[in-house]
């Protein structure tokens, strides 16, 4: 072969080569931040992350593939929770899944440009995370964990279960629009309901104990657990509790009866999670969050822990009509 035809020859192929190699690349790699706000030992989380996973990977995605995933268990500390939120957005991530305000919040803090995915939220519009629920505005949208209105259908179940109840506890955190307004909407139906509604703040476990223990002394007395990061994290205490001082109690979520509450009814969170996961694959493929509705729950579910009941020497009509836990 002459000189000039290898050359010419030489640069055809060079001219090819990016061609061929970027037919043979890996497909573009997305990103993923994930902030929980509790320990990577928590089987509930474990089991609402694995459920978006899931979800996500039926999209087409594959973590090593075609995606990567960060995620970083960030406890329920709130200095824990802004310093993780502020090294997430640092990564610059295409999209950050973030449930519960108590992580939201810190996020929106320190982004207002990196696409966000809630879950388990109670009050978006309120907390100023969104504009409104079907034209969100921002950089965050997602799924809503409650109704308001739920929180009154929680002593109203409490006080069937227990007719001779008097007074209650609510667990809540006042430090959170939807802590005030639940236990608001509470203190409302308990005044129909003729019962003493006292507001308990959900903080570390010392202070949880002393205030149940506190309350306990009196007869009559039952508890309602609200949604928080708190209330999970301190989930088997506070069922202990309610164990221990023979109170009726009711949770926001199905896990705190099978971990020995009396009765629990709220949303499904797994089926957030797997929702979720919809809305990410959407965003990676061009939808924006400012136009993506937030959603409600479509799903509740309604827990009875049966052995509890028949335990219970408080007057719960549920221990006397047993009816399958679900």
């Amino acid at each position: 072969m002459k000189r000039r035809e290898f050359i010419t020859l030489l640069g055809g192929a060079a001219a090819a080569w990016p061609l061929a190699a970027r037919a043979q690349q890996a497909e573009r790699v997305r990103r993923i931040g994930v902030l929980l706000p509790v320990t990577s030992d928590d089987a509930q989380y474990q089991a609402w992350f694995g459920a978006f996973l899931q979800a996500f990977g039926q999209s087409g995605w594959t973590i090593g593939r075609n995606v990567q995933v960060d995620t970083r268990w960030a406890t329920a500390n709130t200095d824990s929770v802004r310093r993780h939120a502020t090294e997430l957005a640092a990564l610059a991530p295409d999209v950050i899944v973030s449930p519960g305000a108590s992580t939201v919040g810190p996020l929106l803090q320190v982004t207002r440009t990196i696409p966000i995915v809630f879950a388990i939220v109670a009050d978006p519009v309120g907390a100023g995370f969104v504009a409104s629920l079907a034209r969100p505005g921002g950089n965050a949208t997602g799924f809503t964990s409650f109704e308001y209105g739920t929180s009154g259908k929680w002593l109203e179940l409490l006080k069937e279960i227990a007719p001779g109840m008097t007074r209650v506890a609510v667990l809540r955190d006042a430090a959170t629009p939807s802590g005030v307004a639940l236990f608001g909407v509470i203190q409302a139906v308990a005044s129909a309901l003729r019962v003493e509604a006292n507001p308990l703040d959900l903080r570390d476990a010392a202070e949880i104990e002393r205030a149940v223990t506190a309350f306990a002394d009196s007869s009559n007395s039952g508890l309602v657990i609200t949604p928080h990061a708190s209330s999970i994290i301190h989930r088997d205490l506070i069922v202990q509790l309610a164990a221990r001082h023979k109170l009726p109690a009711i949770y926001f979520e199905r896990n705190f009866a099978s971990a020995g509450g009396l009765v629990s009814y709220g949303p499904d969170f797994v089926d957030q999670f797997r929702r979720a996961a919809g809305y990410v694959d959407r965003i990676l493929k061009g939808e924006k969050p400012a136009d993506l509705p937030v959603q409600a729950p479509t799903k509740y579910e309604l827990a009875i822990n049966l052995k509890t009941a028949k335990r219970s020497t408080s007057p719960c009509r549920i221990a006397c009509s047993p009816a399958p836990t679900r």
